[in-house]
């Protein structure tokens, strides 16, 4: 077994830092390297505990170091990927799957302005994708990044008036939405797809997203889809262009 201090050289041998940040150090040294290339796995926590010669919590405190310098993203069940570097000032998404989603709400917060049913007119049927005429629950206000004052987006919610009653617990819930429908009601989101648009900030947005009128800015509609096909909630998010990167990691599938 190769333990750090051997992994690390002579020069570490001596170093007073501690484990997880050697091997943070060491890590980081090999993705900015090109060893790990974006979107390449790293391996796993019990292959670098061997590599290492260290504890699991030593990894795990070395992989949150990296992970907070966004060289890496974890998830459950699908390891930790190298992503793209993030642009001072930008709300980077990297979405492979509807658990991302999840992730992506869990690390905001969302203050509700309003909450209401609204009749879908033709307008908001352009902008929604919904049928005119039918009514949905409208709930709308600002999301905000931990420890920001200043909002990622303007955030619209579109909800199925058949799982309207979510929201009655809207104000006082933390995460995202979508899986409120699926535990109250036995729903299952299987399908989630995702129209980004260019537009400009609304007049009425320009003060508290703390840009300028006429900004340009990026629309990112989502259309939720339970199995049988139905759609249970339409979410438009509407960010300052500087503020928003999409990033999409393809792999070749071969037959």
């Amino acid at each position: 077994m190769v333990g750090i201090r051997s992994e690390l050289g002579n020069n570490e041998v001596k170093s007073k830092s501690p484990l997880y940040l050697q091997v943070a150090n060491s890590l980081r040294e090999e993705i900015v390297s090109g060893a790990y290339p974006v979107g390449s796995l790293l391996p796993t926590e019990d292959r670098l505990c061997d590599r290492f010669a260290v504890s699991r919590y030593t990894v795990r405190e070395a992989l949150r170091l990296l992970r907070e310098d966004g060289l890496v993203s974890s998830r459950r069940g699908a390891g930790t990927v190298v992503v793209p570097p993030n642009p001072p000032g930008t709300d980077i998404h990297q979405v492979m799957s509807i658990n991302d989603l999840v992730a992506f709400a869990t690390g905001t917060r969302f203050e509700i302005e309003t909450i209401r049913t609204v009749e879908i007119d033709r307008k908001l049927a352009l902008r929604t994708g919904l049928s005119s005429g039918e009514e949905w629950l409208e709930v709308r206000g600002y999301r905000y990044a931990e420890q920001q004052d200043v909002p990622v987006c303007w955030t619209e919610y579109y909800i199925n008036r058949a799982y309207a009653a979510v929201g009655r617990i809207l104000q006082r819930h933390a995460g995202p939405i979508f899986p409120l429908i699926e535990d109250m009601f036995g729903q299952v989101i299987v399908e989630v797809h995702q129209q980004i648009s260019a537009t400009l900030i609304p007049p009425t947005l320009v003060s508290d997203l703390g840009v300028e009128e006429g900004s340009p800015a990026l629309e990112v509609r989502r259309t939720y889809k339970t199995a049988d096909e139905k759609i249970a909630q339409v979410t438009i998010n509407t960010h300052p262009a500087d503020r928003f990167q999409h990033s999409m990691t393809m792999r070749r599938v071969r037959s």
